[in-house]
């Protein structure tokens, strides 16, 4: 049985909804900013973010992570804030690619520069930001 957000791709050729959740902070906060998925029309590549499908619990969820490595037979992919990569993702699981989103009314493609500048910075300071995590949390408990 297809979701709504494969029902909506399906129907329309696009699909536009508010996000849910923090996995995607600080480009995307959730219940503030929309995105746009387009059917994927071209092989995805690193710094893609696809709309797929996962399993948590037993449930079919569908969820919206950036492609931080390609590998022969998936993606690997981890929320931009997030510390965890989840893997075996194919081609099979996706539905979809964002293109785009809005924030505080703003319209922006992920073919504009900025956008393309941020993904490049956020993602090459991973390792820093994974290091001091845990001093920042220790941090902002002991205050």
């Amino acid at each position: 049985m297809a979701s709504f957000f494969e029902n909506e791709l399906s129907e329309r050729g696009f699909l536009v909804y508010r996000t849910a959740g923090a996995s995607m902070k600080p480009l995307l906060k959730q219940g503030r900013d929309l995105v746009t998925v387009r059917p994927v029309t071209r092989p995805l590549k690193k710094y893609d973010v696809p709309l797929y499908r996962s399993k948590r619990d037993g449930r079919q969820v569908y969820i919206l992570h950036r492609i931080v490595k390609v590998l022969p037979d998936g993606y690997v992919i981890r929320g931009d804030n997030t510390y965890f990569d989840e893997r075996g993702v194919t081609d099979a699981d996706i539905v979809g690619v964002m293109t785009a989103f809005k924030r505080k009314g703003k319209d922006v493609s992920v073919e504009s520069r900025a956008y393309k500048a941020y993904v490049r910075i956020w993602c090459f300071v991973y390792p820093l930001r994974k290091l001091v995590r845990p001093v920042y949390s220790k941090l902002r408990k002991a205050l």
